[in-house]
């Protein structure tokens, strides 16, 4: 099955427009106080901000379970906050403290955290793939009713992991759920200058994967077809695939001067930024006020300032400790 899904959206819930509200807002935040902080060289190294593409993981993650694995790209500060990665141990992460998720070790484009089940944060371009076709087939050799969500971006099906991963997953039937998050450019490339099937959906589908494609900016949608896609994969109904069509607003990375793509097209997008389109929808609706909107803003606003502060007051990893977990040291016969 591909192509767009068809929209059998039950009534929203005011109370859980408002939560995906904020968790839109908290990536939000947490995403623009990074480009701050790189701006001020608190933050080093390479940085992919998340800006405009909040509705895929706040959508996609609200259907998992605690026991879910998670598998993300370097861009990924999004779907470890909510997955339950602390605010302020993604930040101290980056400022390379050890009360960073990672000690420090890993920045940006390396975060993990094996108490939620977030294996990354992977920096190759479509190597998260591989793990979590090995994450899924361990739980299908274990029995357990686990699913694995792998997410991606579209320039990742140039990579030969991903038709590897895709026929090994459709092959021994396992509990994957991959979750392109296609924002059409690849770097600079644009995706119609690097494949000749746009329709990465039905890329899939030629794996015998049920695939389709959905609104990557409309939360409501995102998490509608994540249900679904979910529920089919852990009764059983093997590997499932979503191409989430969405955008960033901002350049690929901050040391990308983002020639490749006019202004016009940047702003025809944000014209329909995710969290503008929730909240535009719910005050038509009458569900949401305008204080608890501002509430909203206020709580996410509040969440990132305390993570900041967190981070301020990390510490370096001393010295001795630098070769820990680099070389395993074995007293002698």
């Amino acid at each position: 099955m591909t192509g767009p899904m068809s929209p059998t959206r039950s009534p929203l819930d005011p109370e859980h427009g408002r939560h995906l509200l904020l968790q839109m807002l908290r990536v939000r935040q947490l995403e623009e106080k990074c480009v701050e902080l790189y701006s001020a060289a608190k933050i080093r190294g390479f940085l992919h901000v998340y800006i405009g593409e909040e509705a895929v993981a706040a959508g996609v993650l609200e259907t998992l379970s605690p026991d879910d694995a998670l598998v993300a790209t370097y861009r990924e500060h999004g779907h470890a906050l909510l997955r339950g990665v602390a605010a302020g141990a993604i930040l101290a992460e980056m400022y390379g403290y050890v009360e960073g998720c990672c000690r420090g070790r890993g920045g940006s484009m390396h975060l993990f955290d094996a108490a939620t089940h977030f294996y990354g944060g992977n920096a190759i371009v479509a190597g998260g793939l591989p793990l979590a076709v090995g994450l899924a087939l361990a739980d299908k050799m274990a029995g357990r009713s686990n699913v694995t969500v792998c997410f991606f971006g579209e320039g990742a099906v140039a990579e030969g992991e991903f038709h590897e991963s895709l026929n090994l997953a459709a092959l021994w039937q396992l509990p994957v759920l991959f979750c392109c998050e296609n924002n059409l450019y690849a770097m600079g490339t644009a995706l119609g200058r690097s494949e000749s099937q746009t329709d990465i959906a039905l890329k899939a589908a030629g794996y015998e994967i049920s695939a389709w494609a959905v609104d990557g900016m409309d939360v409501l949608a995102v998490e509608e077809a994540a249900r679904r896609a979910v529920d089919a994969v852990r009764s059983g109904g093997g590997p499932h695939f979503l191409e989430l069509r969405t955008y960033r607003f901002r350049a690929h990375s901050m040391f990308d001067p983002e020639r490749y793509r006019e202004k016009a097209e940047v702003l025809r997008w944000q014209e329909r930024d995710p969290i503008t389109l929730l909240r535009s929808s719910m005050e038509a609706a009458g569900q949401l006020a305008g204080e608890e909107w501002a509430q909203l803003q206020a709580d996410a606003e509040a969440e990132v300032a305390a993570a900041v502060d967190f981070a301020e007051a990390g510490t370096l990893e001393p010295v001795e400790e630098l070769t820990r977990f680099v070389y395993s040291e074995r007293s002698a016969p």
